[in-house]
């Protein structure tokens, strides 16, 4: 975080991610995503997540869709509500 300015440096999503956001926990390891590009996919919570992350309805989450099934995807990352604000203002996220 600089020092002056309070913006830190985020995780940015890669060519094969896109932004998400949580719209309701299915249980288990599975979630419902609303992606920026406009598709609704099953989100499925990784076991290297599960336990440490906690993943709730509205977080801002980065997924990757599947190649095989571009209806489901695996959750790469979670923002917190700090970031996920700063995406906001810099227009990364609506």
């Amino acid at each position: 975080m600089t020092e002056d300015s309070g913006r830190r440096n985020l995780r940015m999503p890669n060519s094969d991610e896109v932004f998400a956001v949580v719209t309701e926990h299915l249980g288990g390891n599975h979630v419902r995503l609303r992606c920026e590009d406009g598709e609704e996919r099953l989100g499925r919570i990784p076991g290297r997540m599960k336990y440490r992350t906690w993943i709730e309805q509205d977080d801002i989450v980065v997924a990757e869709p599947w190649d095989w099934q571009d209806e489901k995807a695996t959750i790469e990352w979670r923002y917190t509500g700090q970031d996920a604000d700063q995406l906001r203002r810099e227009g990364h996220i609506d």
